[in-house]
């Protein structure tokens, strides 16, 4: 999950695993696999980026 910025400042938090595609209108629009989009303020480099980061640590969770 991923934590994004809707174009009115409200946080929201996506599943980045649902993400399907991602448009450049100039703001980001997140296509869902589910066929909901959210536009966002942050751009795809910054979305990319938060999903490599996740799945990072998803690989990396110990369970303790």
């Amino acid at each position: 999950m991923i934590m994004l910025t809707k174009l009115n400042n409200e946080k929201i938090i996506v599943n980045s695993g649902q993400i399907e595609s991602i448009e450049l209108i100039p703001e980001s629009k997140i296509i869902m696999m589910n066929g909901k989009f959210y536009i966002v303020k942050e751009d795809a480099d910054e979305i990319i980026r938060k999903t490599i980061e996740y799945n990072g640590k998803i690989r990396n969770y110990v369970e303790r």
